[in-house]
């Protein structure tokens, strides 16, 4: 089973995410040859104040 985790900045709507899900399964399942009903999605949302580069938040980086 395969189980894929998404980091990114929190602020995406529901159907986006919803659409990268359904596009990410379709991607895996066809790749890996495993019923989509296998595929798992984790969606980690991070805050920009959360999230360093370069020894400054994203935030402050204006990401």
């Amino acid at each position: 089973m395969p189980i894929i985790e998404v980091n990114m900045f929190e602020g995406r709507t529901s159907q986006q995410k919803r659409e990268m899900i359904s596009a990410v399964t379709q991607a895996v399942a066809q790749t890996l040859d495993v019923p989509e009903t296998n595929v798992r999605i984790i969606i980690r949302e991070l805050s920009k104040d959360n999230f360093g580069i370069g020894g400054k938040t994203a935030f402050e980086l204006g990401r």
